[in-house]
């Protein structure tokens, strides 16, 4: 009995099908995770290029500070500016911690991660602790972009 050359490679490729798949669903897993850190990591007037590179055009942001929504990272970038400066805020730290969830399905992913901003107000030291930040990316030819994201304190 003789096994022909085309059920050897199908038999192959079947069987190693699982273990690329999981391989390129991990790192894919973990390009959305730096996606989403180029831009939590980089919301200084003086990195705001790298974390702007991070999001799609357009991008939908939903913030806990009017108008509430905006249709691209760049204008929530300068309402965020003015609204600190409006309110006496001195921008501090934002953290975004490891997910609780990051969904990959083939050219879009999900991410839901719990979040805190250290802040200065009027002098005084603010912390929002048990906020959670949520986006929606999609894999794109310059790699994972935002495509939206909210921001929800507790």
């Amino acid at each position: 009995m003789s096994i022909n050359r085309f059920t050897v490679i199908v038999a192959a490729v079947v069987f190693t099908l699982p273990f690329t798949s999981q391989h390129l669903f991990a790192a894919d897993k973990d390009d959305v995770v730096a996606a989403i850190h180029q831009f939590a990591d980089n919301l200084d007037p003086k990195t705001m290029d790298k974390a702007l590179a991070a999001c799609d055009t357009p991008t939908a942001i939903m913030d806990e500070f009017p108008p509430h929504v905006w249709n691209s990272c760049a204008a929530w970038f300068k309402a965020y500016n003015e609204y600190n400066e409006k309110s006496g805020i001195t921008p501090g730290d934002d953290t975004i911690g490891t997910p609780w969830s990051v969904d990959v399905r083939g050219d879009r992913a999900y991410l839901v991660a719990p979040a805190t901003y250290a802040y200065k107000q009027h002098g005084k030291d603010v912390k929002e602790l048990h906020a959670v930040f949520t986006a929606a990316l999609k894999k794109t030819d310059g790699g994972w972009k935002i495509t939206a994201w909210t921001w929800s304190k507790h």
